[in-house]
């Protein structure tokens, strides 16, 4: 059998089974003007076009493509009226924010230590900004990073550094975990390890721990 008939045979065959000139294309190496000469009498299904088209890779991502754009416009609405409506905070509703922000995230049991664990930068500051709110030098504060085994230590330091605006002297040798970072299934938030900021004071802890109870005896009422 010649060459080119032992084509035609296969691209027939391909056709019957639902593929498109495009996929017979790919597999058997030929033109689509050739194809479509030999397979003008093999016109596909009305829902098998319709599956191909939704599997097509250049729609899927147009598709996705419009729907980020619908959730990024959306989004930019609910940004607007959040603008809009909480304005510039004050340094009261910053004391009253960070009280919230360690009532869910900050350390309860440690007697003299107040320390925020968190992998997100930004409450990391918040945390920050609090502290020095409370007349807390940035110079009292202890740096501890959780890491992995297979992230680079020293790169870590310099991006909490950065990210805090705290001075590498102020950080502690990182525990190091004996997992790797590439073991993790679910990655979102743990890019670059969790890190604890904390300040050893039992003047502030007492004030900090009254201050949710002030909180909780006042305002967390039904």
């Amino acid at each position: 059998m010649k060459r080119r008939e032992k084509d035609h045979n296969e691209a027939v065959k391909l056709r019957l089974k639902g593929w498109s000139y495009s996929q017979i294309k790919d597999k058997l190496g030929l033109s689509k003007s050739t194809l479509s000469g030999w397979l003008e009498k093999y016109p596909l299904s009305p829902e098998r076009i319709t599956a191909l088209q939704a599997r097509n890779p250049r729609r899927i991502e147009n598709f996705r493509a419009t729907m980020q754009r619908k959730r990024e416009a959306k989004n930019q609405i609910a940004y607007s009226k959040i603008e809009a409506d909480v304005k510039k905070l004050s340094e009261r509703e910053i004391l009253i924010g960070g009280f919230f922000l360690y009532w869910g995230e900050g350390t309860k049991t440690s007697p003299g230590t107040v320390m925020i664990s968190n992998t997100d930068p930004a409450v990391l500051r918040y945390f920050i900004r609090w502290i020095r709110l409370l007349k807390i030098p940035t110079e009292k504060m202890h740096i501890l990073l959780h890491l992995y085994k297979d992230m680079n230590i020293g790169k870590e330091i310099t991006f909490w550094s950065k990210e805090l605006g705290i001075s590498k002297t102020q950080f502690h040798k990182p525990w190091v975990k004996g997992s790797n970072l590439m073991d993790i299934t679910y990655k979102s938030g743990f890019g670059h390890g969790t890190c604890h900021v904390r300040v050893y004071s039992r003047e502030l802890y007492d004030y900090v721990k009254m201050g949710l109870k002030f909180i909780r005896e006042k305002y967390a009422i039904v």
